[in-house]
């Protein structure tokens, strides 16, 4: 039986290694400047045109990177706020966290004059500053004295929040200079659009650190998906574990959406078909979840910029189309 499900989870690793890299075939060789495999391949090896090589190392290249690892981060998060909850129906967006972080980056925006340069790492600690505290308000609001956290209530008190931070949201941008409410509207919709590599520098430290560590305590995951009792009985401290998790994931889901914007869904679709193709033991969720955050975010970022060129869909709106039907499947089963 276990040599079963550890050929199947290589088989899913496999099968989204090969998904990643036709995605990544098809990215680099697609645009409003079509370039042919043997252009690519030129260029890559330095033989290409200055055209050529901007587009590819400037544009492409950068931009499917930072899809890969946005992807990846929001998925990973959404792992293991579904654990942490106890909650299929937990996600960076449905829990307040995208809302949090943006709230933060827009007001740091609203707040420094036009002229001031922001620079790309600061964002994502300004994100995950209004997203921890967002968490945490939520959090303390869905606990009741002596009784268990409701995954239902999470949700609900999630979304509440959420609508309230929008709202204040939607105040700010009206009081927004045209050039700060261009930057913030794309941003809200969520959005790669002039990605480059100081994008993925900013990013990649909070991926190659957080997720690896999810990774190396993943029993300690596992054992926070049981009961209360039984996670007691077999040693967790309950509210440190919880919560040191929590912060976790939520700077991985602040990083990743301060540099992509408020992007939804990915945290709740990747983890809940991840579960579904390997099973719940969070060593084989979390690399799975990796994969497929990876994979559903460029093959959305590639379907938002090719769809309807020369013009581009934004990111989040492509995304939505798939998570918010998705979301209603997910809540019509959970009742």
């Amino acid at each position: 039986m276990r040599n079963k499900q550890n050929s199947r989870f290589l088989i899913v690793v496999l099968l989204h290694i090969i998904g990643i890299l036709a995605v990544l075939f098809i990215s680099i060789n697609s645009g409003y400047i079509n370039l042919t495999p043997k252009e690519t391949l030129k260029t890559l090896f330095g033989q290409g045109t200055e055209q050529q090589e901007l587009i590819l190392f400037s544009f492409r290249l950068p931009r499917l990177i930072l899809a890969m690892l946005v992807g990846a981060g929001l998925s990973v998060s959404g792992c293991v706020f579904q654990a942490v909850s106890k909650n299929s129906l937990a996600s960076p967006s449905l829990l307040g966290i995208n809302a949090g972080g943006g709230l933060s980056v827009l007001l740091f925006i609203y707040l420094t004059p036009v002229n001031t340069l922001i620079g790309i790492f600061t964002l994502p600690v300004i994100s995950i500053i209004g997203a921890s505290i967002t968490a945490l308000c939520i959090y303390r609001l869905s606990h009741k004295k002596e009784e268990a956290i409701s995954p239902i209530r999470l949700v609900l008190i999630g979304i509440g929040v959420s609508a309230g931070i929008q709202a204040i949201e939607l105040i700010l941008t009206t009081r927004l200079s045209p050039e700060k409410f261009n930057r913030v509207n794309i941003w809200t919709i969520g959005s790669l659009f002039g990605s480059n590599w100081n994008y993925i520098i900013a990013l990649l430290p909070w991926v190659c650190i957080i997720i690896p560590y999810f990774l190396y305590h993943s029993r300690k995951l596992n054992i926070l998906r049981l009961s209360d009792e039984v996670s007691v009985g077999l040693g967790a401290n309950l509210k440190r574990e919880r919560f040191i998790f929590l912060m976790m994931a939520v700077a991985l889901a602040g990083a990743s959406i301060a540099v992509g914007g408020a992007i939804g869904f990915v945290g709740l679709i990747c983890p809940h078909l991840t579960r579904k193709l390997v099973g719940p033991r969070h060593e084989k969720v979390i690399p799975v979840a990796t994969l497929s955050g990876a994979l559903l975010l460029s093959t959305a970022d590639l379907i938002s910029r090719t769809i309807v060129q020369p013009n581009e869909i934004p990111l989040g709106i492509v995304v939505s189309i798939v998570g918010a039907p998705y979301f209603l499947y997910l809540l019509i089963r959970a009742d």
